[in-house]
């Protein structure tokens, strides 16, 4: 009995090694962890530390850049701030073009204007659709409609070291523009992609090890496409909080966004400006408090190379050719229901991403609706294979580019 028990423990023990639940988020652990400081010794290439985040003067930076070693110290400091350190800089100044930047702005607001015309659009993932103004994929509409402007844009050689500090060579970028206009309510506080797009119960099917994966797969930024003083609702973040564990299951609950709410700090942004942090950071778009400044940033959503699979697959071929037969075991009971469910892990798409987010927003929750997703549901009501063909087709149009 007592061998017995002691194995059960054991077992436990492992078990709780292995899986995050709602009693690893302790609040005041999380809290002792946001609580301290920022040793300005740990980032000595920032011009100075304001509200524990380093900041970095990249006028003064530029001309150091000429030397390699200097690039890959400055690329070696931000590693660590990202992952043991606040988690999150600013690099000031870090585009001086600011003719550069009013052109792309004009660009935006363009595609905007004709956005908001053909009444498409629309959605948000931590805020009400409609609070602000967002343009999906800003990073290739930018390209289409203005090549030279777009290659001086993004040849800029601060975005590319921070990508490469956290994410190494061969990085994936995607931008969207988010345009907060004055009265625009703040979002609620979040954890990003990949985890962070998933609801809590989503979150805890996924091993510790995942958990503390997720944030190395991205990195997040900014940048301000016009001055954002505190009253226009710059980022609220919450240093140093990339650290804990728990914290995808923890953003949901409600004594952590309180705690979020009451110590997360705001740093002003003049035009240039960038802002980088760990996708694994507690933050959230400020309210927009202003009478006329309509904040606008382009938010930078930089991906790992090895964000891939090595082969290509068409899973919707796979779908249609195996749902009659999972239809027909499920009526038969020649299956169970959790044997038919492998079936589909093992060939429908599970995850709602990368996809279409101005044909495919993320409407009434977190991520849109994944082909799996879909295969329950026509499994559920029993669709026809003609049926769940069309609805198929359908979500796979909305997917395109």
């Amino acid at each position: 009995m007592g061998k017995g028990g002691q194995g059960m423990d054991q077992r436990g023990s492992r078990q709780q090694d292995t899986w995050l639940r709602a009693e690893d988020c302790d609040l005041s652990a999380f809290a002792a962890l946001c609580e301290q400081e920022t040793d300005p010794a740990d980032c000595p290439l920032a011009a100075n530390v304001t509200k524990r985040v380093p900041v970095y003067d990249c006028r003064a930076l530029l001309p150091r850049l000429t030397s390699p070693d200097f690039g890959e110290t400055l690329m070696s400091e931000w590693a660590r701030v990202f992952s043991t350190g606040p988690g999150v800089v600013v690099l000031q100044g870090a585009e001086p073009d600011h003719a550069m930047i009013d052109r792309a702005s004009e660009i935006f607001r363009d595609l905007i204007d004709r956005q908001n015309r053909e009444g498409s659009g629309g959605g948000d993932h931590f805020a009400k659709p409609g609070a602000n103004d967002r343009l999906w994929n800003s990073l290739e509409k930018h390209c289409l409609a203005d090549p030279a402007n777009f290659a001086r844009y993004y040849a800029n050689p601060f975005l590319a070291l921070v990508s490469q500090a956290w994410l190494g060579p061969y990085y994936q970028m995607t931008a969207q523009l988010n345009v907060v206009n004055p009265g625009g309510a703040s979002q609620t506080p979040h954890r990003d992609y990949h985890l962070g797009f998933q609801s809590a119960e989503a979150v805890s099917r996924y091993p510790r090890h995942v958990h503390l994966m997720s944030p190395m797969l991205t990195l997040q930024g900014a940048i301000a496409h016009v001055d954002a003083p505190i009253e226009a609702g710059p980022t609220m973040l919450l240093p140093h909080s990339q650290k804990f564990p728990a914290g995808y299951i923890a953003t949901s609950r409600a004594d952590f966004r309180s705690y979020f709410e009451a110590n997360a700090v705001q740093l002003p942004l003049a035009k240039g400006d960038m802002l980088f942090f760990s996708p694994a950071l507690f933050h959230a778009a400020g309210t927009n408090r202003s009478a006329d400044i309509r904040r606008m940033v382009n938010l930078f959503q930089v991906s790992s190379a090895y964000g891939r699979a090595m082969e290509a697959i068409d899973r919707t071929a796979m779908v249609k050719a195996l749902y009659p037969e999972l239809l027909a075991a499920q009526l038969q009971g020649r299956l169970t229901p959790r044997q038919i469910a492998d079936a589909i892990a093992a060939s429908a798409e599970g995850y709602s991403f990368p996809t279409n987010l101005d044909s495919d927003p993320p409407i009434g929750g977190l991520a849109p609706k994944s082909q799996a997703a879909l295969v329950h549901e026509a499994l559920a009501g029993s669709w026809t294979a003609a049926a769940l063909e069309a609805a198929l087709d359908a979500q796979a149009a909305k997917r395109l580019p």
